[in-house]
């Protein structure tokens, strides 16, 4: 008795076969593949579209991962530039500077916030740093971050950018937020970054700079704070 096969018969015997119209290549070129635009194709003229398509593909990844690579090595060259400047400075006061001065210059930060939970002397009048006790009832809001260590990219809650940015907070539509703390040791303060553009910082981007640029300027502060 003679079987009946039907489409998924044929697709599953072919699945298991993929060279079985190499035996019968007047088959394959006879086949036509209906395309989403377009009039039907043969079966070979699909599979060079659909290898054409897929390169296009590989070819945009590819320009996104270099883009990345190209990207990710400036960011490491800055950050190293940051370091040594920071190492450079004399007094906390000059390291609070410097790295204020390089967040808005070669970070391109719109405003850059510092704030601390001990005074540094010889930083007077600057609106960028702020000084708070560890017991402010504004750091309430900043307790989660300041627990686990990790830095926050986004939009933060509308009582973070207030104790952060004060009178000029509608100029910020996105923030990265960066605990200070060197190792393990407890957090010495906060430090923020705030963009008018809301792409700038974003959840889920890589933070790894952010951490090392915190660690590098609470470092620097604890080191002329307890000088050897």
């Amino acid at each position: 008795m003679s079987e009946k096969l039907g489409a998924h018969e044929v697709a599953a015997f072919l699945r298991r076969h993929p060279k079985f119209l190499q035996q019968f290549p007047d088959l394959a070129l006879s086949m036509v593949v209906p395309r989403e635009e377009g009039p039907a194709a043969s079966l070979a003229s699909y599979q060079l579209e659909v290898l054409r398509d897929k390169n296009r593909e590989l070819s945009r990844r590819l320009q996104e991962l270099f883009a990345n690579a190209q990207e990710n090595e400036r960011l490491a060259v800055r950050t190293h530039q940051l370091t040594l400047a920071l190492m450079k400075q004399s007094s906390a006061a000059d390291a609070l500077r410097a790295m204020a001065a390089s967040l808005a210059e070669d970070f391109q930060g719109d405003l850059v916030r510092i704030v601390l939970f001990d005074a540094v002397d010889g930083v007077d009048d600057v609106d960028w740093l702020r000084i708070a006790a560890r017991n402010d009832a504004g750091l309430e809001a900043f307790r989660d971050c300041l627990a686990d260590g990790n830095p926050l990219c986004g939009r933060l809650q509308p009582e973070k950018n207030a104790f952060l940015y004060g009178d000029r907070v509608e100029e910020v539509q996105s923030s990265a937020l960066v605990p200070l703390a060197a190792g393990d040791a407890s957090p010495i303060g906060l430090l923020a970054v705030g963009s008018r553009d809301p792409n700038r910082f974003y959840p889920g981007m890589g933070t790894l700079f952010l951490r090392m640029m915190g660690e590098a300027l609470a470092t620097a502060l604890q080191r002329y704070r307890n000088p050897r």
